[in-house]
């Protein structure tokens, strides 16, 4: 079960995150840090709980995870909602909301923006 984000109190030091998360990589050569992006989101569209605080404590605590959750690229609306709600975080702090913007404006006939 998940809490209210001020209720956080990590559990240990656990850094453990399910390999079946990253199911495509070879974790015995994966660079954490620098794919730090990939791993919050694949915990955050189908992450246990468990894996939210291993990432979490992986990460350096709940203000690196929400830093994190800004850069990630890709996120449903429905995940962005989640991570909104939970996270305390606007959707316009995200990139992944912010590029589904342009990306909706580009694919937006320019007859419709111009009103006709």
């Amino acid at each position: 079960m998940l809490y209210p984000i001020e209720q956080y109190i990590p559990h240990g030091d656990s850094q453990l995150i399910s390999s079946s998360l990253l199911w495509e990589y070879d974790l015995t050569s994966f660079d954490w840090d620098k794919s730090k992006c990939i791993v919050v989101e694949r915990v955050i569209e189908r992450g246990r709980p468990e894996d939210y605080r291993g990432a979490i404590n992986r990460y350096g605590g709940i203000e690196n995870f929400r830093e994190i959750i800004k850069a990630v690229r890709h996120l449903s609306p429905k995940d962005i909602a989640f991570v909104c709600f939970f996270f305390k975080l606007n959707k316009e702090e995200l990139l992944c909301y912010r590029r589904q913007q342009l990306r909706g404006e580009r694919d937006t006939p320019k007859s419709e923006t111009r009103g006709g």
